[in-house]
């Protein structure tokens, strides 16, 4: 399964049925839901389709001044997120990518993936989604040359003074601590 298929190579699956039990794989490449650096409101929206969809649907008849008024389709409603910026975090095992076969390039093209899948993927939905920075800490050491939690530290996000309720991501100031790293630790820039 891992020979053939990205995803179980690189994020690991529950293989198990009631039926046959193939086990689970341990995948590499772990990533935190990501969270709102500030509180968001979403919107609801309503939204109509006015359109036949099938052939049963039949048009409502109106008063003949009004017959050019549509009376028929759903209502419907949509979220929307005036504005919000998202963090996240992933963790990669080197232990585990030998034993499920992840090489170089199935992480370079996970790297990739993240700085593109916005561009290559639009919705209504999503709107204007970018990835705004991506920072990427490699170890000299495959049990690791510090703990997670203090190099993720080094990266702050906060709002710019007198920003109330921010619209965009220009309302952000991003600083990134590159001195002084913990000897073994280098940090790629890929996105920011």
């Amino acid at each position: 399964m891992c020979e053939l298929f990205y995803d179980v190579r690189m994020f690991g699956a529950v293989m198990s049925t009631r039926e046959y039990n193939c086990g689970q794989v341990r995948g590499p490449l772990q990533l935190t839901f990501a969270r709102s650096v500030d509180p968001i409101t979403p919107l609801d929206l309503s939204i109509t389709r006015v359109a036949l969809t099938h052939a049963g649907e039949e048009r409502e008849r109106q008063p003949e001044q009004d017959e050019e008024a549509p009376t028929f389709g759903t209502m419907g409603r949509k979220a929307l997120l005036p504005y919000g910026l998202y963090r996240g975090h992933g963790f990669f095992s080197p232990h585990l990518a030998k034993d499920t076969g992840v090489s170089s390039d199935d992480l370079a093209l996970f790297w990739k993936a993240l700085q593109q899948m916005w561009d290559l993927d639009r919705s209504a939905s999503r709107g204007m989604m970018a990835c705004r920075g991506l920072y990427v800490f490699s170890h000299d050491s495959s049990y690791g040359n510090a703990p997670a939690h203090a190099l993720f530290e080094r990266i702050s996000v906060s709002r710019k003074e007198g920003v109330e309720a921010p619209r965009r991501f220009s309302d952000y100031e991003v600083s990134v601590g590159e001195k002084d790293l913990p000897s073994g630790v280098t940090l790629t820039r890929l996105v920011g």
